[in-house]
């Protein structure tokens, strides 16, 4: 009987040292969201194997150029940037997901009044890119590198002054905050952002443009 019961014990620590070392394996797949997507696709946009928007959501068209990649590279074709595959293009694979519960709650929600009060009335989609910008200047070496540094830098961001900040704060920029704090960049890299309707700096419309999402025009 105590024979039977290591038995069952240690099997039951084997499966948990599996389970954990599944669940941190980085592996992009169809339906991944976030800055290893970004990557991907801009690896393959470069190599004529992607034709679509970088814009960090693993679809249909990139999961087929992905299964070109593979095809064209000798890999596995199952559509899935794992190891091998990533490791092709070129890409340090994380060994770790991320997850709300590393994401600091002041952090989180700084940022998702600062997404509801500069992006209200925009589409989800713009309302991440606008979070997106904030974590961009972060990681910038021209702009401080705290969320709270960022967003009360003197001048950065209107909403700070015209009263637009202390109106509630919506549900939908909680959800594009942590999309945002979780990697997912829609703008490519943007660092700066205006509404060209509005917009009467000429310095801000001097800036190379990456894209427009909604009624904002995304930059570097």
């Amino acid at each position: 009987m105590k024979i039977l019961k290591k038995s069952v014990t240690v099997f039951l620590c084997v499966c948990l040292l599996f389970s954990t070392a599944t669940t941190t394996l980085s592996l992009s797949r169809y339906g991944s969201r976030g800055a290893e997507v970004t990557k991907i696709q801009t690896k393959l946009k470069n190599w004529g194997y992607y034709f679509g928007s970088i814009d960090g959501i693993y679809g249909s068209a990139t999961l087929s150029a992905v299964k070109y990649f593979q095809r064209k590279n000798g890999l596995a074709i199952d559509g899935i940037a794992g190891p091998k595959t990533l490791a092709a293009m070129g890409i340090s694979s994380s060994s770790s997901t991320s997850g709300s519960s590393a994401i600091s709650t002041t952090d989180l929600n700084l940022l998702a009044r600062l997404i509801s009060a500069e992006a209200r009335g925009e589409s989800y989609i713009g309302q991440v890119a606008v979070g997106a910008v904030v974590l961009n200047r972060v990681e910038h070496p021209s702009f401080p590198n705290t969320v709270s540094g960022v967003i009360y830098q003197n001048n950065a961001f209107s909403c700070i002054k015209d009263g637009q900040w202390n109106k509630p704060v919506a549900d939908s920029a909680y959800k594009a905050a942590r999309d945002a704090l979780n990697g997912w960049d829609p703008t490519g890299g943007a660092i700066y952002y205006y509404n060209p309707k509005t917009a009467t700096s000429s310095w801000i419309r001097s800036r190379p443009i990456i894209m427009t999402i909604g009624n904002h025009v995304f930059c570097t």
